[in-house]
């Protein structure tokens, strides 16, 4: 088995290391003796995003400034990145790129930035930013339960679909809902830095099983030994929420 992973942008869009999430996508197959190819999809890709051909997109956050520098070339992907995320193609879109894939984001001097507009979701920068370690309570059935990573978002969002998970620490969404992130068929945006999937790998092996189900029909995958890993993110749940 072979999946097809394909990271956007991520010369631009890697606050806090957001391209360490690929790292983990591919180790984790690897291991699992699933060959991963890795196709970096950048501004000067020529060609559009092929949703035939794409197992995962990855995309980072990234400052305002990043963001305007990827925008034009990413919202000329519009309408193939929708047949994706329709067609049950799995995604994971942090911060920023999150928010882009919404219907409006209003900025701090309250210019309207264009978007995707596959979602119909809102985000306004208003007041201070929400900034720092934050823990959820997956919505997802994801085990272990919880999720950790680190947040900084000036933008607050607002939506009506499935989250990701409740916020036990931190800020989330909004900093009011107590909600974080968003969740639609194997689309999932949050505002989980760090990166996210070395924090979580059961996150990470949850992409990695819905990007097998969708091209092979596999309904499970071998466990790894996350002994170590689930030691770090334990830790971390209890430095945050003590």
């Amino acid at each position: 088995m072979e999946l097809n992973v394909v990271n956007m942008y991520s010369h631009i869009l890697n606050m806090y290391g957001d391209r360490g999430n690929v790292q983990i996508i591919k180790q984790r197959c690897l291991w699992r003796g699933i060959d991963v190819n890795i196709q970096n999809f950048t501004k000067r890709t020529s060609t559009n995003f092929n949703p035939e051909e794409t197992d995962i997109v990855l995309i980072g956050g990234g400052s305002d400034h990043g963001q305007s520098l990827v925008s034009d070339h990413f919202l000329k992907q519009r309408e193939f990145l929708q047949e994706y995320v329709e067609n049950r193609g799995v995604v994971l879109a942090i911060c920023g790129s999150y928010q882009l894939f919404g219907s409006r984001y209003i900025d701090a001097e309250g210019n309207s930035i264009p978007c995707l507009e596959i979602f119909d979701v809102e985000t306004r920068s208003v007041g201070k930013p929400l900034i720092g370690n934050i823990v959820l309570k997956n919505h997802i059935g994801l085990n272990p339960t919880t999720l950790v990573g680190f947040e900084n978002h000036g933008g607050h969002t607002y939506h009506d679909y499935q989250t990701l998970g409740k916020v036990l620490a931190g800020n989330g969404n909004n900093g009011e809902d107590c909600e974080e992130g968003l969740v639609y068929k194997n689309f999932i945006g949050t505002y989980l830095h760090g990166p996210v999937l070395p924090k979580n790998p059961q996150l990470a092996d949850r992409l990695i099983l819905n990007a097998l189900k969708q091209k092979y029909g596999v309904e499970s995958i071998a466990k790894l030994n996350d002994k170590i890993e689930q030691m770090a993110h334990n830790s971390m749940v209890n430095r945050i929420i003590k």
